[in-house]
């Protein structure tokens, strides 16, 4: 390993290390605070949360997790989505097989308990 990609594994760490150490203090602070308007705490919350990514999403892991991200909505745009239509039967038809279902486990259950009454009693 090369002298610069250490450094820059040991930055990496510590700025990890300081987005953690942020997103603990920002949730011991939002309860240290539990007089003040909760309005404020969360926003208080967010903003450091907001700083936290921030300061993660420099590091090596969080800029690939950044393209990740990008691909994946990249993926997202390329579907083809289905019509209210298709969406509609669809549901229909999950629901007649559920119900369909339902009566036959029911009319299972009604005839193993009728045989087990009938063997034992």
């Amino acid at each position: 390993m090369s002298e610069q990609s250490e450094q820059t594994g040991v930055l990496d760490t510590v700025k990890l290390a300081v987005a953690v150490a942020l997103l603990i203090a920002g949730v011991m602070g939002f309860y240290w605070f539990q007089d003040e308007s909760t309005l404020i705490r969360v926003l208080g919350l967010l903003a450091v949360v907001g700083i936290a990514l921030a300061i993660g999403m420099t590091t090596a892991k969080g800029s690939q997790l950044a393209g990740f991200m990008g691909n994946a909505r990249t993926e997202v745009r390329k579907m083809v989505w289905p019509t209210r239509v298709e969406t509609t039967q669809t549901t229909l038809i999950v629901i007649a097989v559920v119900i369909l279902v339902g009566i036959m486990l029911w009319l299972l259950d009604m005839f193993l308990g009728w045989g087990i009454s009938r063997f034992i009693g």
